[in-house]
């Protein structure tokens, strides 16, 4: 239980920081959400490995470090973390004006989607080799290194596709207004596949680092009681808050580097 308490707690302070600085369109953006990263990772690595990204838990099951039958729960915990942390920023930030909501079609569309790929794969690719491999055991410098790469990407392509990287953070930042729910599907897909892929190009790179690691299993009807209490929470802990006027403004995931519509 303590892994998805972990998982969920860091998903929701990587996606309050995304959302509150997309909302105010603070320009240091991606430099927060990078340092916010790094610090996360930092604290739950311990814990529960600190994917705080689908994309990662993926890549990190096909490394086999992580059984499959945890899977589920992790996804869960990190898309509940992360649409507490949209809620609560947009509650914090209701009055602030922001630009419109990322989008993109046509040519644009393709290339945010390649850019989600990549991005997305380096981001699991360096999380593999720098916090599960037996090569980098023990190191000090693996959450620079995530925090780095996630920095690297918002200012390379935010512009293009928002700067997502992480399925749970897309969906928080459709949630939030930062990015439009036509793009989520395709992210999605695109950045699962990536996070596979990483996993799969650590496995042929390190044919003598794959065997599974032991860690503790749930049966699933634990994992399900784990889930439905953190929903019923979320929906606790949430009520009462209100609602969003329909006509306040909304940004994208990094503001200063979106073009917007397209």
């Amino acid at each position: 239980m303590r892994r998805y308490v972990a998982e969920a707690i860091g998903t929701f302070f990587l996606m309050f920081v995304i959302t509150t600085t997309g909302l105010l369109a603070t320009g240091a953006a991606p430099f927060a959400i990078a340092a916010v990263l790094a610090v996360m990772v930092y604290a739950g690595g311990h814990l529960s490995g600190a994917h705080y990204n689908p994309a990662v838990t993926i890549a990190v099951a096909v490394r086999n470090r992580l059984p499959w039958r945890n899977v589920p729960a992790y996804w869960a915990a990190q898309i509940l973390g992360a649409l507490g942390g949209a809620v609560v920023a947009r509650y914090i930030v209701v009055d602030h004006a922001a630009a419109p909501a990322f989008t993109a079609s046509g040519r644009a569309l393709s290339a945010a989607a390649t850019a989600e790929l990549l991005l997305t794969f380096a981001l699991a690719y360096v999380v593999l080799n720098v916090a599960t491999s037996k090569e980098t055991s023990g190191n000090s410098f693996y959450g620079l290194a995530i925090g780095g790469t996630v920095l690297a990407g918002a200012l390379s392509v935010g512009g293009v596709s928002g700067g997502a990287f992480n399925p749970a953070v897309a969906v928080g930042a459709a949630t939030a207004g930062l990015l439009n729910w036509p793009l989520v599907a395709l992210y999605l897909a695109v950045q699962l596949a990536a996070g596979a892929l990483a996993g799969l190009v650590f496995r042929a790179l390190n044919p003598d680092d794959i065997a599974e690691v032991a860690a503790p299993e749930t049966d699933l009807e634990t994992q399900l009681a784990d889930i439905t209490t953190g929903l019923e929470s979320l929906t606790m802990a949430f009520q009462g808050l209100p609602e969003r006027r329909a006509d306040s403004p909304r940004g994208p995931v990094f503001p200063e580097l979106s073009h917007g519509d397209r």
